[in-house]
């Protein structure tokens, strides 16, 4: 990949293919829903200069100062929001769009929230146990890891952490209550799980430590945002908002989000939803996409070398029917 973003807070994960999946044309309009940093709005806007337009979303006020430092030479091609994607439609109707050519996703947290040590994603650096988004949200990961009866708690590290050892992990963590800080968290999942241990994959890859809390860390940030009712929340209002031909892209880091992308797109790339075995259609239900690539591409791995944290990216493109 052509380092265009060598010094920046935040490498974009497979740059050159989402710009090359959603096509941006002279005069075009699309959505950013997860803006970070910017890069994809960046190559969005230069590939559809000099009068292409871009609305951008994020819920990081973080992320929202630095795009606008990125994107301030674009002008009032690009309109940037602090809002959850969640209100796409809302704000597609501020607007007066009536229709956008593209719509991008680019899921799960930036090495920009990750590499911060106030914002307490991260289980090798000491901080606050908060794991928010957005700062706004009236829950963090210490009320989660503090607050849930064991059962509930065991419930979250197994259904979003698809975590093996859930329970054990919720016995340790109410048996040592109160806990405040990432590292305190990261050690006690440590000495119920082990030591960290090497990820393979039948993809090549280099070859990984992957760290005991991981999939704990996971669990914590996304019940605490709640991205994946978020997620099912934004796709229908994304394709709802795609003009015929207009393209839809999605970057997912993890099988719980991606699983939902797939069979969302498997879905509405199907004329009849109803029950295998019914002999009548009774759904009416209508074809809205097409899968462009069957299977998620990945990133290459000159850009894993470049960027380890793109190692687990899965993109998935679908076209608005017309």
């Amino acid at each position: 990949m052509t380092d265009l973003f060598k010094g920046a807070p935040h490498r974009p994960v497979l740059y050159q293919e989402v710009i090359h999946a959603l096509q941006p044309v002279r005069g075009g309009r699309y959505v950013d829903c997860t803006l970070g940093a910017g890069g994809h709005a960046w190559g969005i806007l230069q590939d559809s200069s000099p009068d292409g337009e871009v609305l951008a979303l994020d819920v990081d006020p973080q992320a929202i100062q630095q795009a606008f430092e990125r994107l301030g030479q674009f002008g009032q091609r690009v309109h940037i929001i602090q809002a959850s994607y969640m209100t796409l439609g809302e704000q597609l109707k501020i607007l007066g769009w009536q229709a956008v050519n593209g719509a991008l996703l680019d899921l799960g947290l930036s090495s920009m929230q990750l590499d911060n040590p106030d914002r307490g994603f991260s289980f090798s650096q000491d901080a606050p146990l908060d794991m928010r988004f957005d700062p706004r949200l009236p829950v963090c990961a210490a009320d989660l890891v503090n607050d849930l009866p064991e059962a509930e708690l065991a419930q979250v590290l197994y259904r979003y952490g698809e975590e093996p050892r859930a329970k054990r992990i919720a016995q340790a963590l109410v048996r040592a209550r109160p806990i405040t800080r990432t590292l305190e968290l990261a050690q006690i999942v440590e000495r119920v799980v082990g030591k960290a241990r090497i990820s393979t994959s039948r993809v090549p890859r280099p070859r990984k430590q992957t760290h005991p809390a991981t999939r704990t860390f996971q669990a914590l940030r996304i019940a605490v945002n709640r991205e994946l009712d978020a997620l099912e929340n934004v796709l229908p209002q994304a394709v709802e908002a795609l003009a015929p031909g207009g393209r839809l892209a999605v970057i997912s880091f993890h099988s719980l989000e991606d699983r939902i992308v797939k069979q969302f797109i498997r879905q509405e790339s199907r004329d009849c939803i109803c029950p295998p075995r019914q002999p009548v259609c009774t759904c009416g239900h209508r074809a809205s996409l097409v899968e462009v690539v069957r299977h998620p591409l990945r990133p290459q791995m000159t850009e894993v070398q470049a960027n380890p944290r793109a190692r687990s990216a899965r993109l998935r493109i679908a076209e608005k029917i017309g």
